[in-house]
């Protein structure tokens, strides 16, 4: 007997590939503002009324302005949040285009579709600092922010604790190399000059202890890898690999777009004391476990710190750092910081440093026990926004969501806030 052929019902041959309950794409709107940047929006049909406005990081170029990153895009508009963004109409550190452009994107969005119920800025890296500054306006156009691996330091105060970094890397490890630590000409250059000291020095004993203490002084923490599981506490050469991984990119840091803009060198270390920082770090028996397994002397490392002369910044370009953006760490709107805790690119201690200037009942920090930068889980950004949500509803900020971990990173050692006195900017 032969076997029967089973066919499928005609209907179904004709039937979409599309699953039947894939909810109806998003209405896109867009346009383009005053100072010829460009917006762009994604409204769910289910709108919850809250709208999202992302920030998004440091790029050289002029990026499209993509409403959010494509690994929480669907998410957010499954819950009903409508997306927009604009794409700064300028590329590199864009503090001074990006924020009136992301206010004036606010209002276009209002202008075409009625102010939302509610309005969270949200970004990663550049772009939390972003959201950070529209948080700190005196006339905010949100209700909240989420700043996410961010800057939230600033640029003076992160810029001056890399080239701490930076400055004994080049010192200790590789004098007669001519690496650049302010006034680059090429950063992409002079970073690969960097990497390649650093990748002889972590082969030599000697070498692994003045990474140690560079990345010390530059604030890297001592997991950096996502793909490498936490350090323990006592494996100190795991640290230091670790360290050695992100030391010239958390250290050597792009300097070329940002003092082009500025006008010239805004970083210092003119009356900083090498041996005080690494006391004040909490990090020196690492350190001087490290010298010891080397044979080497960490006091006279520190005297030849001590010693070597110092870069001085041009006030003026200060002055423009300063404005576009050092942060006051005092937000008229509630804000929550997000942050994996070995975050190797943008310091932890950044965002240790404006929670503890920042009035308690603004500002939040939660913690992601992972390393690598950028790299949040979605499921952690979304309780982030609940966990914001819930603060704005109620008034005070709701218990830690469960997914986040208790985190003290160590303080910043060169932090720097933006007044709004008479007295001026504090920075270390």
């Amino acid at each position: 007997m032969k076997p029967r052929l089973l066919l499928a019902p005609l209907a179904l041959l004709g039937a979409p590939l599309v699953a039947q309950d894939a909810p109806p794409a998003p209405r896109v709107i867009e346009g383009t503002l005053a100072s010829g940047a460009k917006w762009k929006a994604l409204i769910p049909a289910q709108f919850n009324g809250s709208l999202l406005l992302w920030s998004h990081g440091y790029s050289p170029r002029i990026d499209p302005a993509e409403p959010a990153p494509a690994q929480y895009r669907d998410l957010l508009l499954a819950k009903g949040y409508a997306l927009v963004a604009s794409d700064y109409g300028a590329g590199g550190w864009s503090l001074k285009q990006a924020v009136p452009a992301q206010r004036a994107t606010v209002e276009a969005f209002a202008a075409l579709e009625g102010r939302p119920a509610r309005v969270l800025a949200w970004g990663s890296s550049m772009g939390g600092l972003i959201s950070t500054a529209l948080a700190e306006q005196d006339s905010p156009v949100i209700d909240g922010a989420l700043a996410m691996c961010p800057s939230i330091g600033g640029a003076v105060g992160m810029m001056n604790m890399g080239l701490d970094g930076a400055f004994a890397a080049a010192t200790l490890i590789a004098p007669n190399s001519g690496l650049s630590l302010v006034n680059v000409a090429d950063d992409m250059a002079n970073g690969r000059k960097a990497m390649a000291a650093i990748d002889a020095a972590r082969q030599t004993r000697e070498g692994r202890a003045r990474i140690a203490l560079a990345g010390v002084l530059g604030g890297i923490p001592g997991w950096t890898r996502p793909e490498r599981p936490e350090p323990a506490a006592d494996d100190v050469e795991a640290q230091v690999d670790e360290i050695a991984a992100t030391l010239v990119m958390g250290t050597f840091m792009p300097r070329n777009d940002q003092e082009s803009r500025a006008g010239g060198a805004f970083s210092w270390n003119i009356g900083v004391d090498y041996a005080r920082q690494l006391d004040r770090s909490g990090r020196r028996p690492f350190v001087e476990a490290i010298y010891r397994r080397a044979g080497l002397s960490l006091d006279r490392d520190l005297a030849t710190l001590a010693r070597t002369p110092r870069i001085t910044a041009k006030p003026s370009a200060v002055r423009y750092m300063l404005r576009h953006y050092t942060p006051s760490a005092q937000p008229r709107v509630p804000l929550v910081s997000l942050q994996a805790v070995g975050d190797g690119l943008t310091s932890p201690s950044l965002q240790r440093a404006y929670a503890d200037a920042a009035p308690r009942a603004m500002m939040q920090s939660l913690w992601h026990k992972g390393a690598g930068h950028c790299r949040l889980p979605p499921e952690q950004v979304l309780a982030a926004i609940a966990h914001l949500e819930q603060r704005l509803a109620s008034g005070k900020w709701p218990q830690r969501p469960a997914q986040f971990i208790d985190h003290t990173p160590p303080p910043m050692l060169r932090p720097c806030l933006r007044q709004q006195g008479p007295s001026g900017p504090r920075c270390r």
